[in-house]
């Protein structure tokens, strides 16, 4: 997968989660945050802060963690 079609999926969905990323692409949440660390230097996606759950420990961390398209380009 490449940069590009990460900033696609992002463009289309607005607003998504690690996890929902991992599963589209099939690619493992590790590689990617480094894509996505690339499109936050960039300005084009933000790591949006999110509130823990109530401690039930069943949500994976990646479906805590969202990100969102901000580059309108």
């Amino acid at each position: 997968m490449i940069l590009t079609e990460l900033q696609q999926y992002l463009r289309q969905h607005k607003t998504t989660t690690l996890d929902e990323l991992s599963c589209h692409f099939a690619i493992a949440p590790d590689a990617l945050r480094g894509m996505l660390s690339q499109l936050v230097r960039k300005g084009r996606v933000r790591q949006l802060e999110t509130k823990k759950c109530g401690g039930c420990h069943s949500c994976s961390p990646e479906a805590l963690e969202l990100y969102e398209w901000v580059n309108s380009g």
